[in-house]
């Protein structure tokens, strides 16, 4: 039989698993977005490197990919995507207009901040949301992402693994951010997103996308809030209602209903892992969620 380290990057019995697998990811997801804006330099390499102006819900989705990847992908699938970001990270360059210089994209000091804000968020929505993990449990998930971080060129010792780590790298990173006319733009696109070619058939249920957009906004901490200043400010109970109400009525979703949000080679990878999983004897009738419980793995001599 084989070992869960052969067959997936990330396995049922880590607490990554049960974040990643929770659909609060996708608030959790453009949380991460809107936070990631707040950082001057990381939010003009978007800006200058890519067609988010355009398309940040394509964005959004070649996250989900990696993210998926290195989750549930094979160490093959993982390795691979952590050489493709790399090797485009390194040839990319941001101008800095304050000062006139040029910067490398995979700078470690980026990288880590992106790292930062996309797995706190995750993690923040999660367990917010109403996904049950004790501070001990989130402080595991925080040390597995350190391998997540390696795929983009990050030494996982420099990158936050426990939760008075990463309080400690919010705290001293604070003085860097400020609100840009790149980052009040993207909170704006991120609040409306335009909808991917693949996607278009949708768009008659946009008008359901600001209150999604609105409480990705509603789930940053109280100081990026202040620094947006986009909506005015409502209860904490009311959003963590809607963040559960949201969570609940997403779990619920079938999944071969909600893996149509990702793109098709994501789809693929999933598909992969599956039958990956069903081969070294997991039940996977119920689907990667399935795996979450005990009983659906195999019996381990």
């Amino acid at each position: 039989m084989e070992s869960d380290a052969e067959i997936v990057v990330q396995s049922p019995h880590t607490v990554t698993w049960r974040v990643h697998i929770d659909r609060a990811m996708w608030v959790g997801g453009v949380r991460g977005l809107m936070l990631q804006a707040l950082h001057p330099l990381a939010m003009r390499g978007v800006w200058q490197n890519s067609d988010f102006q355009e398309d940040p819900f394509g964005r959004l989705r070649r996250t989900a990919d990696f993210v998926g990847r290195v989750t549930y992908g094979s160490p093959q699938d993982a390795e691979e995507i952590g050489r493709r970001v790399r090797g485009i990270h390194r040839a990319l360059r941001i101008n800095d207009p304050d000062t006139g210089r040029l910067h490398r994209v995979d700078d470690p000091e980026l990288l880590l901040w992106v790292h930062c804000a996309e797995v706190s968020s995750y993690l923040e929505t999660a367990r917010r949301g109403g996904l049950r993990l004790t501070d001990r449990q989130a402080g595991r998930y925080l040390a597995e992402q350190r391998r997540s971080a390696a795929y983009v060129g990050l030494h996982p010792e420099d990158v936050p693994g426990s939760l008075a780590e990463m309080r400690s790298y919010f705290a001293a990173i604070r003085p860097a951010l400020a609100l840009t006319p790149e980052a009040a733009s993207a909170v704006r696109f991120l609040l409306w997103p335009r909808l991917p070619e693949d996607l278009r058939h949708l768009s008659a249920g946009k008008p359901v996308y600001f209150p999604f957009g609105a409480l990705c906004y509603y789930t940053l901490p109280a100081w990026a809030r202040r620094m947006y200043g986009v909506l005015p400010e409502v209860p904490a109970p009311v959003v963590t209602a809607a963040l559960a109400a949201f969570r609940f009525a997403m779990n619920q979703v079938p999944e071969r209903v909600h893996h149509k949000a990702f793109m098709p080679s994501t789809r693929a990878m999933l598909a992969a892992s599956r039958e990956r999983f069903a081969a070294a004897g997991y039940d996977t009738a119920k689907g990667l969620r399935g795996l979450g419980d005990p009983r659906r793995w195999p019996a381990r001599p």
